[in-house]
């Protein structure tokens, strides 16, 4: 049973990687380490953030104390701009990323009581110190924002001046990008589902029968997270599992097996066996359906005989597609593919499903794969389906031009100019705004020198 990821949630400047490694007195148990016009930062503040990019998996050494000191004294600087434009709070965004985190670390760690324990505080006081941390970063992120918004907008001009001013190996490179078409055949989904759900009815009356269900997980259940842990998912908050299946866990009592539940993953039968308020920790097993040669056979033998009609112009593709391809979306547009996220008809490589790219790696424009087994974009990691695929246009990769990219080239002129407006402000405020540094941060190599001029003696 895969869980829904949850958004990061860091600043919107980078973290650069930092030289020089830092690391405090012997004894030194929390302190102020640097003033900001009326703003603090203090140990406990910058440890508990490293604690926190520790737990999502950031490789840290010494030296990223000195590059997160960086990171939130710049944060200082845009938060105390914020509050002199009557920036308001957006609440809303706040909880839920205060959820979010909870949620996060509660699935990471185990639980409350072990996200207690890794921060050495209560819940309701990380809860606290977040919120103030997440509004903070609410305010700072609208502050940038709203100096990027500065930027006029960006007229031939400037694209022109930006053209020249940098250099050619600066410049956006355009991956090559293809314009597809398809046409779709499904395997027999009513049967295959029928199949699956009674191998579960047989395993679930096996447990009843007194057949152990970490046994039974280990054997046949298809999550290859859970199953050699016997099924056992651990203590996480519901919300980070589909809703029918959270739904069905939070309605059992413990030892009790539940009736087939459908996800967007497969079957389930699901055992609970512990749960505390929101949270749950529950077994699993599951079944995806699974379709038999014949169903490919089938497909491909139609596919074979389109291809070969159509490249004997006895039909069109588009035609071919919309009477004979049971995908909904591009059939109507005569079998024309669209990157369902951004809507566009041309996909980069790393946009295709990799069976679709290998398909039609090697071939050139007007060419039609052979019939291949691919995926949809149903559910998480969609369903089964026999397809062939046309490639109508190839667009090599290069440099951008204006000719073929101007709005390539708009947002890149625009990025450019508002990162220099970022960067002016931050040289601005630096040398204007009343800033001590502790001096035990003196061995730090920070990105902007202006810093150095604020460590104390």
């Amino acid at each position: 049973m895969k869980k829904k990821v949850l958004p990061l949630l860091l600043p919107l400047l980078a973290v650069s990687v930092l030289a020089g490694a830092q690391t405090y007195p012997a004894g030194l148990i929390d302190k102020t380490i640097a003033v900001v016009g009326n703003e603090m930062i203090t140990i406990s503040q910058l440890e508990q953030d490293l604690q926190y990019m520790r737990l999502r998996g950031m490789q840290s050494d010494e030296s990223m104390r000195c590059e997160m000191l960086e990171q939130m004294l710049e944060s200082k600087l845009f938060l105390m701009q914020a509050r002199v434009d009557s920036l308001t709070v957006n609440n809303d965004m706040v909880a839920s990323n205060v959820k979010a985190r909870i949620d996060d670390l509660r699935m990471r760690i185990g639980g409350d009581e072990e996200v207690e324990a890794y921060f050495g505080k209560p819940l309701y006081k990380l809860r606290q110190e977040w919120t103030k941390t997440l509004e903070d970063m609410n305010l700072t992120q609208q502050m940038q924002q709203n100096i990027m918004k500065k930027v006029p907008e960006i007229t031939p001009y400037d694209v022109n001046i930006f053209m020249q001013e940098t250099d050619v190996n600066d410049l956006p490179e355009v991956p090559t990008r293809y314009q597809l078409s398809q046409i779709c055949i499904y395997p027999d989904r009513e049967a295959a589902k029928l199949a699956v759900k009674e191998r579960l009815i047989a395993l679930r009356e096996r447990i009843i029968a007194g057949e152990k269900f970490s046994t039974l997980a280990r054997l046949y259940s298809e999550d290859p997270g859970s199953r050699v842990k016997g099924g056992e998912l651990g203590m996480a908050p519901r919300d980070i599992f589909w809703p029918a299946f959270s739904d069905a866990a939070m309605s059992l009592k413990p030892g009790v097996i539940s009736q087939i539940v459908e996800t967007p993953d497969g079957f389930h039968i699901i055992e609970v066996l512990e749960k505390k308020g929101d949270m749950f920790n529950a077994r699993h097993i599951l079944l995806k359906p699974q379709y038999t040669i014949e169903d490919r056979e089938k497909a491909f033998k139609t596919l074979d005989s389109l291809k070969m009609e159509i490249g004997n112009k006895a039909v069109t593709f588009s035609l071919a597609a919309q009477a004979y391809s049971e995908d909904p979306l591009s059939r109507t547009n005569g079998g024309q593919m669209a990157d369902p996220e951004t809507g566009s008809s041309y996909f980069e490589k790393d946009r295709l499903k990799p069976q679709d790219y290998n398909a039609i790696a090697s071939l050139k424009e007007g060419e039609i794969s052979e019939p291949v087994e691919s995926l949809d974009n149903e559910g998480r990691n969609g369903n089964t389906v026999y397809k062939i695929i046309r490639v109508d246009k190839i667009i090599p990769a290069h440099v951008a031009s204006v000719e073929n990219d101007y709005s390539m080239l708009v947002d890149a002129c625009k990025q450019k100019k508002a990162m220099a407006e970022i960067e002016k402000f931050l040289e601005e405020k630096i040398g204007s705004t009343y800033v001590v540094i502790d001096p035990i941060f003196k061995g730090c190599e920070f990105r902007r020198s202006g810093w150095k001029e604020k460590i104390g003696d």
